[in-house]
């Protein structure tokens, strides 16, 4: 059966602009006619790769490959929901944070081996209010930072260290409301991070526990904390053990809503995105097909 197949690549994201080309060069030698159809288009605007996407879904493709970071796989995920067309990364962002938690090749041979094979999970979504994201999404400084690196002229992990390092004196953590499927919380956060998988991106860990097929996500709410215990929890994000940290509180909810005094951004899988104050959070359980590898 022909399988039709379309690359979306992103050419501004990340830092990975030569290999972006190479995906294109090299993915009709992995997916060869006449078993498989391949077409690859570049996106030109914020927004295209959902255009693209939803051309895809309409001229039923089997599968849309995302080829750029975490903001790139949220514009054609939004389309892909609730459809039987598929999702593959070849992870060419900045953070990549979904990509290292579905153990997908940075390789992009490899990458393009994981492709073929085909190895399928049904992967949860989840809807803030009219918002969808797939990895992660976040209030607080969390958001701020999104929109600080946003506008740096330059990506990669040592910018967005910078910005953190920058901004972190200076922030003064919100006041939140909190209800996660009926328990209520009121508290003061540095950030609120929403995990549906464990990733910020540059293989940081917010939520260990945070599973994309459980249909639950994972509520981090972090406090501030001494600038000087700032290397020991960082050794905690590294070693996957943040969870245990006296400042990080976990919960895990499949609906809840969160209210805010202060704060008109949220970080939704890495992109900022102004929002309301009230938010309504909603898990779509097993409504995105993803390709990963069968080591997922």
């Amino acid at each position: 059966m022909l399988k039709k197949v379309l690359f979306i690549i992103n050419p501004v994201s990340g830092v990975h602009h030569k290999m972006k080309n190479q995906v294109a060069q090299l993915a009709p030698d992995f997916l060869k006619a006449p078993e498989y159809q391949v077409e690859v288009v570049y996106t030109t605007h914020a927004g295209h790769a959902t255009e693209l996407a939803q051309r895809a879904v309409e001229q039923q493709f089997n599968v849309v490959v995302a080829v750029g970071g975490d903001g790139s796989i949220n514009e054609i995920a939004r389309v892909l929901v609730d459809t039987p067309v598929v999702l593959a990364i070849i992870p060419l962002g900045s953070g990549n944070g979904l990509a290292h938690y579905l153990k997908i090749p940075f390789n992009i041979k490899q990458a393009l081996a994981v492709i073929v094979s085909n190895h399928q999970v049904k992967a949860d979504t989840v809807m803030l209010n009219d918002e969808l994201f797939v990895s992660v999404a976040g209030i607080g400084f969390d958001a701020l930072v999104a929109r600080r690196f946003a506008s740096e002229g330059r990506r990669g992990f040592l910018t967005y260290l910078k910005v953190v390092v920058r901004e972190y004196f200076l922030y003064r953590p919100k006041k939140y409301h909190i209800v996660a499927d009926g328990a209520e919380i009121i508290t003061r956060a540095l950030f609120i991070t929403f995990a549906n998988s464990d990733q910020f991106g540059y293989k940081t860990t917010i939520s260990p526990t945070a599973d994309i097929c459980d249909g639950k996500v994972d509520i981090c709410i972090v406090q501030k904390i001494p600038f000087w215990r700032i290397p020991q929890l960082a050794w905690m994000v590294y070693s996957r053990r943040v969870d245990r940290s006296k400042y990080v509180q976990i919960i895990k909810a499949s609906e809840a809503t969160i209210s805010r005094k202060k704060g008109k951004y949220l970080n939704l899988d890495g992109e900022p995105v102004k929002f309301a104050k009230a938010l309504n959070m909603k898990v779509k359980p097993a409504s995105l097909n993803i390709i990963v590898p069968d080591t997922f």
